[in-house]
């Protein structure tokens, strides 16, 4: 049972490697695989004897720090659901989210967050914070109830069948789903990640992802944790590209992963202030977006390591596919590489698996892959077709079996590895005085892969196009806001009156090369 848990593994590990680094704070301190696990196990108890019951969902908003660590680990082992938010959200969409996951309690550091506690009030949710001052202290859990004596958390075992993440996906004809992500799930999540890219006890890494997203939770902290390896959370609370690699030096970084956005970045900043010196490490791995081959071919010049393009997604625990190390087999850029730990096909419409070089939507199936979304009939029905996950994506297997996507059957918004629901974004801009018609849609941007932009159609002279975007600035979290929106006369629309997202974009990328972006029909 221990092997069909996350929970399990990590103990596992904590026991085999005890004295081993698992965490370091920059700057600050560092906890012991064994010290980690005994946090974990004392804050648990903290959290049932508040009341916190198993099945209950903990939403938990905090920068990148080792109190969320802690608290997400000890939900799950309290046998409650942990539901990572982002904590740039408005206070609209933390009501949402909350609401949509049945929230019981919201976690954050002590600092708080305004918009998260503002929802949480308003829907009568507990809140509570969580601080760790040294190696030495206990996590302190403030203001989370009535308290009963401390449990025997010994007598707490974990179920593989145990809903412990839940995460929303964002959806393009609807509000984002939930997805509900078993102990099993995860465990077999890890043990792929680990396996995949051989991680030891001997590994270290930088976090440079956020911790809310299933990217840098699951391929940078847990199957590091998994492997007794280490992890480094920046002192800052996030990505900082000024002391990225002064951490990955002295942490003894030996691999990072990241968003092609942020490999952007560091790039950017080698050709413009290259550092003296940079770690040797065993591999760089990119997911969450498209990287180009350039790109890659930069990466591999400028820091010595081989770049390791991925695909995964929130609905299979993340990892799906992958290029693999150089001693396991040739990298091809330009594809995801080969599936990992899952069942692969490229499917036509009708289900039928596609021969090498045919194009088809990408399916998986395999015990890390969700069971299905959360009170959605609807989007389970399309999604869970002829005994496959549908991924929604369009690609094709070469001859020898990498995986190659050439779009998106979704009409995601993919902005630097943040998937934005453009059907959210229109919600917003629907909700501008003197808007009527809007449409949100994403075109190719060199940094972000994807920016968005939007068209809408305005009944009042006053619907200015800065007037729009400062709207949405206090409705949407920064990411999802449009750069740019433009307004026109008329929207171009099918029979029964659905705007045509697809026609819209084309219509804009057309007009690229012009000075300025027509109106419909001009």
């Amino acid at each position: 049972m221990e092997g069909l848990t996350l929970t399990g593994i990590l103990k596992k590990a904590a026991g085999e490697f005890p004295d081993r680094r698992a965490i370091s704070i920059s700057g600050k301190f560092n906890l012991t695989h064994a010290r980690l696990h005994q946090l974990v196990e004392e804050a648990a108890a903290e959290l049932v004897a508040s009341g916190v019951r198993v099945g209950d969902v903990v939403a938990l908003t905090f920068p990148n720090t080792v109190e969320f660590v802690v608290m997400f680990l000890a939900v799950i082992r309290s046998r409650a659901v942990a539901a990572p938010l982002n904590s740039a959200y408005t206070q609209e969409e933390f009501e949402f989210y909350l609401s949509d996951s049945e929230s019981k309690l919201l976690l954050t550091n002590v600092e708080g967050n305004f918009a998260a506690q503002a929802a949480a009030a308003k829907l009568g949710l507990l809140h509570a914070t969580a601080s760790l001052g040294s190696p030495s202290d206990s996590v302190k859990i403030g203001a989370a109830g009535e308290r009963a004596p401390l449990p025997d958390v010994s007598r707490i075992l974990n179920d593989p069948s145990d809903v412990a993440l839940f995460l929303h996906t964002s959806g393009t004809t609807s509000r984002p789903k939930g997805v509900p992500l078993t102990q099993l799930n995860l465990s077999v999540s890890v043990k792929n990640i680990k396996s995949m890219y051989r991680l030891t006890e001997s590994d270290s890494t930088v976090i440079v992802l956020p911790l809310f997203h299933v990217h840098g939770l699951m391929a940078g902290l847990l199957s590091s944790l998994a492997a007794g390896a280490a992890v480094c959370l920046p002192q800052a609370g996030r990505f900082s590209a000024s002391t990225f690699w002064a951490d990955m030096r002295a942490y003894g970084a030996t691999w990072y992963t990241a968003v092609p956005t942020i490999h952007q970045i560091l790039l950017d900043l080698h050709t413009a202030r290259p550092e003296p010196s940079y770690p040797r490490l065993r591999f760089v791995r990119s997911c969450s977006a498209s990287l180009a081959p350039v790109v890659l071919e930069r990466l591999e010049a400028a820091f010595g390591a081989s770049v390791l393009e991925s695909y995964a997604m929130t609905e299979a625990a993340h990892l799906m596919a992958s290029n693999p190390l150089p001693e396991d087999g040739p990298r091809k850029a330009g594809s995801v590489g080969k599936a990992v730990g899952v069942e692969m096909a490229v499917l036509s419409e009708d289900g039928e698996p596609q021969p090498a070089g045919g194009k088809g939507e990408v399916c998986i199936r395999g015990p890390n892959v969700t069971k299905g979304y959360v009170r959605n009939p609807e989007a389970n029905k399309v999604a869970f077709r002829f005994g496959w996950f549908h991924t929604g994506d369009l690609g094709f297997m070469d001859s020898d079996g990498y995986l190659h996507l050439v779009g998106r059957i979704k009409e995601l918004i993919n902005r630097g590895g943040e998937k934005i629901s453009p059907v959210e974004v229109d919600e917003v801009l629907l909700s501008v005085p003197g808007v009527s018609q809007a449409v949100a849609f994403g075109v190719p941007d060199d940094k972000y892969g994807e920016e968005v932009r939007a068209y809408f159609c305005a009944t009042l002279p006053a619907s200015r196009e800065t007037d729009v975007i400062g709207y949405c600035k206090k409705n949407l979290a920064a990411f999802k806001v449009p750069k740019k929106v433009f307004v026109t006369d008329t929207l171009p629309k099918t029979a029964t009156g659905k705007i045509q997202r697809r026609i819209v974009a084309e219509h804009f990328l057309s007009q690229i090369s012009a000075a300025k972006v027509s109106k419909f029909g001009a």
